[in-house]
């Protein structure tokens, strides 16, 4: 082909892509949600769920950033600095602003109630323990009388030390009166990874991972730090059900934007998140997929929830004596 006839062809080629270019522009910017936990894991999960549904409710794109490090504070950091044009948004676990709050305060860069503002509690879930099937333990009992047989061998795995999971291990340990350190991992997914292969006897998480496992007998979840039984998996029974006195505390997602983000535009993404978590397919997707529970919250019963988890923690974790690196 000569190189005129070339070029006919690929302007040709051209004009007849415009159109679909064109319409492949969003008319409106990218929505930003920062996530601070890695990709594949279930805070990543859920926020995707989320946000894959956000855009027919906007109409305009959304896009996950993954701000992964220091147990979520990253992605806080990035939230504080970003312009609050409504163009920025971080979904998070209850995890990283309580417990980020009350363990690292002083090191901070931000504030939680100056610096961040409330937009709506998402999903609520259990936090569970589950044990190796090496250690041959399939309750609280069994594997209280575990580690004191092999106290060597006896820690808890935890996505991160100073958060949620890693306070509930802590209080778990104390009220049974076993010696029972956290071994630290960078997020969920290596964590049950050696769990699964036996390379620690215990982690304390999210459930959607090690109830899959649960199920397949290749862990064991000798129980959740709940109140009361999940509806998600009403026969693993609470810790409280099996004599061990502590705190009950679940997880809980929720979603925050910059302080000075326009009312108007924090009660538009309110109503697109309540439309999106009222839809069918995203809640059996979150339920039977990711073991948690919609429970959609507006920004003052959110805000509620936090100051009260905080004021139900720092005692604990005062008396714990642990101190924030």
């Amino acid at each position: 082909m000569t190189s005129p006839a070339r070029r006919r062809l690929l302007l040709a080629a051209a004009a007849g892509l415009a159109p679909a270019l064109l319409r492949a522009q969003p008319d409106k910017p990218v929505l930003r949600i920062l996530v601070g936990l890695p990709p594949g894991g279930g805070t990543d999960a859920i926020a995707r769920a989320i946000a894959d549904r956000l855009p027919e409710h906007l109409g305009q794109p959304v896009m996950i950033d993954n701000r992964v490090g220091v147990g979520g504070r990253l992605a806080c950091d990035a939230l504080m600095a970003a312009k609050p044009d409504g163009l920025t948004w971080m979904i998070a676990p209850n995890a990283t602003p309580t417990f980020q709050t009350l363990v690292f305060g002083p090191q901070l860069k931000w504030q939680l109630f100056r610096d961040f503002a409330p937009v709506a509690g998402l999903v609520s879930y259990p936090l569970g323990m589950a044990v190796s099937t090496a250690t041959g333990a399939s309750n609280v009992r069994e594997f209280v009388q575990w580690v004191r047989e092999h106290p060597q061998a006896a820690s808890f795995g935890v996505p991160g030390l100073g958060g949620q999971n890693h306070f509930l291990g802590a209080q778990f340990a104390k009220a049974t009166g076993i010696d029972l350190p956290a071994t630290p991992y960078k997020g969920t997914p290596p964590l049950i990874t050696d769990l699964v292969g036996g390379h620690v006897p215990a982690a304390v998480t999210l459930m959607d991972e090690m109830l899959k496992h649960h199920r397949s007998g290749r862990v064991r979840v000798i129980g959740i730090f709940s109140d009361k039984r999940s509806e998600l998996m009403p026969d693993i029974p609470t810790m409280a059900e099996q004599g061990v006195k502590m705190l009950a505390s679940e997880g809980w997602t929720a979603m925050w934007a910059p302080a000075k983000t326009p009312p108007a535009e924090i009660a538009r993404m309110q109503q697109a998140l309540r439309k999106v978590l009222e839809t069918p397919a995203v809640r059996e997707l979150l339920a039977t997929r990711l073991s948690v529970v919609p429970a959609f919250l507006d920004a003052e019963q959110m805000a509620r929830r936090q100051r009260d988890e905080l004021a139900a923690w720092e005692p604990v974790i005062k008396s714990s004596g642990f101190k924030g690196e």
